[in-house]
Protein backbone atom coordinates (compact mmCIF):
# COMPACT_ATOMS: atom_id res chain seq x y z
CA UNK A 1 0.00 0.00 0.00
CA UNK A 2 2.96 2.33 -0.17
CA UNK A 3 1.78 4.02 -3.35
CA UNK A 4 -1.43 5.29 -1.75
CA UNK A 5 0.04 7.20 1.18
CA UNK A 6 3.31 8.74 0.06
CA UNK A 7 1.88 12.28 0.08
CA UNK A 8 -0.66 12.11 2.87
CA UNK A 9 -1.47 15.61 4.01
CA UNK A 10 -0.16 16.66 7.40
CA UNK A 11 -3.41 18.50 8.11
CA UNK A 12 -4.66 17.74 11.61
CA UNK A 13 -7.21 14.94 11.53
CA UNK A 14 -10.10 14.76 13.95
CA UNK A 15 -10.58 12.10 16.56
CA UNK A 16 -8.73 9.78 18.84
CA UNK A 17 -6.15 7.36 17.48
CA UNK A 18 -7.34 3.78 18.02
CA UNK A 19 -4.79 1.72 16.08
CA UNK A 20 -1.78 2.08 13.79
CA UNK A 21 0.14 -0.05 11.29
CA UNK A 22 -3.09 -1.44 9.75
CA UNK A 23 -3.89 -3.25 13.02
CA UNK A 24 -7.27 -4.95 12.79
CA UNK A 25 -7.72 -4.21 9.08
CA UNK A 26 -9.26 -7.00 7.01
CA UNK A 27 -7.77 -8.01 3.69
CA UNK A 28 -10.94 -6.67 2.06
CA UNK A 29 -10.43 -3.23 3.61
CA UNK A 30 -6.79 -3.12 2.52
CA UNK A 31 -7.85 -4.10 -1.01
CA UNK A 32 -10.49 -1.36 -1.04
CA UNK A 33 -7.77 1.23 -0.38
CA UNK A 34 -6.03 0.02 -3.53
CA UNK A 35 -9.22 -0.19 -5.62
CA UNK A 36 -10.55 3.23 -4.61
CA UNK A 37 -7.19 5.00 -4.34
CA UNK A 38 -8.23 7.66 -6.88
CA UNK A 39 -11.97 7.85 -6.26
CA UNK A 40 -12.93 11.52 -6.14
CA UNK A 41 -16.49 10.93 -4.91
CA UNK A 42 -16.00 12.52 -1.49
CA UNK A 43 -19.68 12.22 -0.64
CA UNK A 44 -22.54 9.87 -1.27
CA UNK A 45 -24.48 12.50 -3.24
CA UNK A 46 -23.27 15.47 -5.29
CA UNK A 47 -25.72 18.25 -4.43
CA UNK A 48 -24.32 21.06 -6.56
CA UNK A 49 -21.36 21.91 -8.78
CA UNK A 50 -20.28 25.08 -10.56
CA UNK A 51 -16.97 26.52 -11.75
CA UNK A 52 -15.90 27.25 -8.15
CA UNK A 53 -17.19 24.47 -5.86
CA UNK A 54 -18.61 20.99 -5.51
CA UNK A 55 -21.10 20.50 -2.68
CA UNK A 56 -21.54 16.95 -1.36
CA UNK A 57 -23.66 15.18 1.22
CA UNK A 58 -22.76 12.09 3.20
CA UNK A 59 -25.71 10.50 5.01
CA UNK A 60 -24.97 7.31 6.95
CA UNK A 61 -27.35 5.25 9.05
CA UNK A 62 -25.95 3.53 12.16
CA UNK A 63 -23.51 0.84 11.05
CA UNK A 64 -23.37 2.14 7.47
CA UNK A 65 -20.00 2.90 5.88
CA UNK A 66 -18.95 5.15 3.01
CA UNK A 67 -16.21 3.68 0.87
CA UNK A 68 -12.62 4.82 0.59
CA UNK A 69 -12.22 8.12 -1.25
CA UNK A 70 -9.46 10.61 -2.02
CA UNK A 71 -9.47 14.29 -1.12
CA UNK A 72 -7.11 16.39 -3.26
CA UNK A 73 -8.96 19.71 -3.26
CA UNK A 74 -9.11 22.23 -0.45
CA UNK A 75 -12.39 21.59 1.33
CA UNK A 76 -14.41 21.86 4.48
CA UNK A 77 -17.04 19.67 6.04
CA UNK A 78 -19.81 20.52 8.47
CA UNK A 79 -21.53 17.94 10.66
CA UNK A 80 -25.26 18.52 10.27
CA UNK A 81 -25.96 16.60 13.47
CA UNK A 82 -24.05 15.10 16.37
CA UNK A 83 -22.66 11.60 15.98
CA UNK A 84 -19.66 9.29 15.96
CA UNK A 85 -17.56 7.68 13.25
CA UNK A 86 -14.67 5.31 12.72
CA UNK A 87 -12.21 6.23 9.98
CA UNK A 88 -9.32 4.37 8.42
CA UNK A 89 -6.63 6.37 6.62
CA UNK A 90 -4.13 5.16 4.05
CA UNK A 91 -1.21 5.53 6.47
CA UNK A 92 -2.62 2.58 8.46
CA UNK A 93 -4.31 4.46 11.28
CA UNK A 94 -7.81 3.96 12.64
CA UNK A 95 -9.54 6.81 14.45
CA UNK A 96 -12.81 7.23 16.33
CA UNK A 97 -14.33 10.68 15.97
CA UNK A 98 -17.17 12.40 17.84
CA UNK A 99 -18.96 15.32 16.17
CA UNK A 100 -21.12 18.13 17.48
CA UNK A 101 -23.92 19.52 15.34
CA UNK A 102 -22.49 22.42 13.32
CA UNK A 103 -18.87 21.40 13.86
CA UNK A 104 -16.81 22.43 10.83
CA UNK A 105 -13.27 21.52 9.83
CA UNK A 106 -11.18 23.00 6.98
CA UNK A 107 -8.44 21.26 5.00
CA UNK A 108 -5.86 22.69 2.59
CA UNK A 109 -3.72 20.56 0.28
CA UNK A 110 -0.43 21.55 -1.32
CA UNK A 111 0.39 20.27 -4.78
CA UNK A 112 0.57 16.46 -4.63
CA UNK A 113 -0.94 16.13 -1.15
CA UNK A 114 -4.11 14.18 -0.47
CA UNK A 115 -6.15 12.42 2.17
CA UNK A 116 -7.37 8.88 1.46
CA UNK A 117 -9.86 7.49 3.98
CA UNK A 118 -13.23 5.88 4.62
CA UNK A 119 -15.93 6.69 7.19
CA UNK A 120 -18.29 4.45 9.15
CA UNK A 121 -21.14 5.55 11.40
CA UNK A 122 -20.52 3.91 14.79
CA UNK A 123 -23.14 6.00 16.57
CA UNK A 124 -26.79 5.32 17.32
CA UNK A 125 -28.35 7.91 15.00
CA UNK A 126 -27.89 9.01 11.40
CA UNK A 127 -24.63 10.81 10.64
CA UNK A 128 -24.93 13.62 8.09
CA UNK A 129 -22.22 15.88 6.64
CA UNK A 130 -22.09 18.61 4.05
CA UNK A 131 -18.71 18.82 2.31
CA UNK A 132 -17.66 21.70 0.06
CA UNK A 133 -14.65 21.28 -2.26
CA UNK A 134 -12.91 24.32 -3.75
CA UNK A 135 -12.14 23.65 -7.42
CA UNK A 136 -9.46 26.38 -7.57
CA UNK A 137 -7.07 24.38 -5.36
CA UNK A 138 -3.38 23.50 -5.87
CA UNK A 139 -4.38 20.08 -7.27
CA UNK A 140 -6.60 19.42 -10.24
CA UNK A 141 -10.02 17.95 -9.43
CA UNK A 142 -10.30 14.19 -9.78
CA UNK A 143 -12.61 12.90 -12.48
CA UNK A 144 -16.04 11.84 -11.29
CA UNK A 145 -16.64 9.73 -14.41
Amino acid sequence: MTSTHEFLTDAPLAGNLVATNFEGWSDELKAEFESYAYDGHVGSRLLSENERVRVWEIRLEPGQRFHVHRHVLDYFWTAVNAGRSRQHTSDGTTREVAYDAGETRHFTFANGEFLLHDIENVGTGDLVFTTVEHLDSANAPLSLG
